[in-house]
């Protein structure tokens, strides 16, 4: 048995309605507008999306449109096993709650996984503002 992993769960408050945010977030040609730190350019591909990242290229298969707010993926590298992104929109008040959870792989050093934390904390704040200009 692999164990548990270590796991946060980060979240931001979005002024926009939850099923704006899943279809923004669920469409991979927006990724370059809100995972900047993560993705460099999103082209669609057979089996996903083929994004450029500061590690290199990577395919990212998404959810999918949903009624229940779950956008997880996978983010699969040129080489290694895919890692799975668990990632849900749920309503808050007149607007939504993005939850994003990162786990802490094996070989993932304290150092690497406090950089991974920041830059999905620096995606989200992204997210918030360009779907709270729209």
């Amino acid at each position: 048995m692999a164990g548990v992993h270590a796991a946060r769960t980060l979240s931001v408050s979005i002024r926009c309605d939850p099923k704006a945010v899943c279809a923004f977030v669920s469409d991979g040609a927006n990724l370059p507008r809100w995972a900047t730190a993560f993705c460099q350019s999103a082209t669609p591909a057979k089996d996903g999306w083929l994004v450029e990242t500061p590690q290199g290229p990577v395919t990212i298969r998404l959810a999918g449109q949903n009624p229940f707010g779950v956008v997880d993926h996978d983010v699969v590298p040129a080489s290694g096993p895919a890692v799975h992104v668990p990632m849900r929109i749920v309503p808050n008040g007149s607007g939504s709650e993005v939850l994003f959870t990162l786990f802490r792989t094996p070989e993932m050093s304290d150092e690497r996984f406090a950089e991974d934390l920041r830059l999905v904390e620096q995606d989200l704040a992204t997210l918030k503002r360009v779907l709270e200009r729209a």
